[in-house]
């Protein structure tokens, strides 16, 4: 790299930094709970909202877990996460809904569920709550989606909320603060590849 080069680039970075560190700036709220919600076809929805479980962790925050599905998957996460102190984790689903095949059931479990996501939303320790599959609740409507939009809306202000599952509502996506949306572009279950232990679960 020319002694020219080097001076372009230098100059290009400090307009770059100049204009990140305006954007910045511009920024007034030093600390809010966030309703996130983790979404779309793709895979990672609950794994990224595990990455935030230990980034909160690593803070000092108490965090809370609920499963709304899963139930009978033995997880690598829930494995390790339920053992760390501050970490309060109930798995409180039956699995997926063409497993159990009994809407009745599924409607009761969505139910236990919410019920332990509202009380650990009430508990002034949790930080940072998981609702890990709640949108597949919402979308087979298990649970009245008007209650836990308003519900999730209400929350403590220092509370963060991370809601996962495909097809979130629109009424939810509305609500958020942030949204992501996990799209598919390749995935080896297509190509005949099972789900494996510290991949999937």
């Amino acid at each position: 790299m020319t002694d020219a080069e080097a001076e372009r680039h230098r100059l290009k970075m400090a307009k770059r930094k100049a204009v990140q560190d305006a954007e910045v700036a511009s920024k007034t709220i030093a600390e809010k709970g966030l309703l996130i919600v983790h979404t779309g076809p793709g895979k990672g929805k609950s794994t990224a909202a595990f990455g935030l479980v230990v980034r909160a962790l690593g803070h000092g925050w108490k965090v809370g877990v609920v499963q709304f599905g899963k139930g009978g998957w033995d997880s690598g996460e829930r494995r390790v996460l339920e053992s760390f102190p501050g970490v309060s984790w109930h798995t409180l689903g039956e699995g997926f809904t063409w497993e159990t095949q009994d809407r009745v059931r599924d409607v009761a479990a969505a139910q236990a569920a919410w019920e332990k996501a509202v009380a650990l939303m009430d508990d002034p320790g949790i930080r940072l709550l998981v609702l890990d599959e709640l949108n597949i609740a919402l979308r087979y409507e298990h649970l009245p989606l008007g209650e836990v939009v308003a519900r999730l809306k209400a929350r403590r202000g220092d509370l963060t909320i991370i809601v996962t599952g495909r097809n979130a509502k629109a009424e939810l996506i509305e609500a958020a603060d942030c949204v992501t949306e996990m799209t598919a572009v390749k995935h080896h279950f297509a190509a005949g590849v099972k789900a494996q232990a510290g991949i999937e679960f």
